[in-house]
């Protein structure tokens, strides 16, 4: 089987959980994606992680809207991920107001013209805190059922065929 599950056996919830299944991938391949797709993979954990705290919290929250207006979301997601993280004995610092406005002059650079523009892409760098914190708390929770994906699903390869063939006519219309 290509993932492994973490749970516990003693779950001291009698009931199912409301969070759904959970599903980890590796920070090489979160890094992968992010690039391959222009940095719209970031979005997309942004969108998981705010359903995953959602469902977790029972927040009255819209996930896809706090993931499109991350302006005004990404450092209260870092904040909750880190508490989290904290709350399941994550130990490795990492500070939510500098990620965010670190990941928000990155995005910065997206405005500028090509190829200056592809220095946005660094902005991944600031997710990888709280990535890894997610990651960890999600693991060591035993409120629900964590999944490490150790290969791309079907998904993530079509974003990956899509993103190679963006990336080539990005580079070609640079260099033509």
């Amino acid at each position: 089987m290509n993932s492994t599950t973490s749970t516990s056996e003693n779950n001291p919830f009698p009931y199912p959980s409301p969070v759904e299944e959970q599903y980890n991938i590796s920070v090489g391949k979160f890094i992968f994606l992010s690039f391959i797709t222009f940095g719209l993979y970031q979005l997309w954990w942004t969108y998981k992680a705010w359903r995953f705290f959602k469902q977790k919290q029972d927040l009255d929250i819209t996930p896809p809207l706090r993931a499109l207006f991350g302006l005004f979301f990404l450092w209260p997601l870092f904040t909750r991920i880190k508490n989290f993280a904290e709350e399941q004995g994550y130990d490795q610092p990492f500070y939510p107001l500098f990620l965010f406005l670190g990941s928000l002059l990155f995005e910065v650079f997206s405005l500028l013209p090509g190829p200056f523009f592809i220095v946005s892409l660094l902005s991944i760098v600031f997710f990888i805190p709280p990535f890894n914190a997610l990651n960890y708390a999600k693991l060591q929770c035993n409120e629900f059922v964590t999944i490490e994906k150790q290969s791309f699903n079907t998904r993530q390869i079509v974003l990956i065929c899509m993103g190679t063939i963006f990336w080539l006519l990005v580079l070609l219309g640079m260099f033509l």
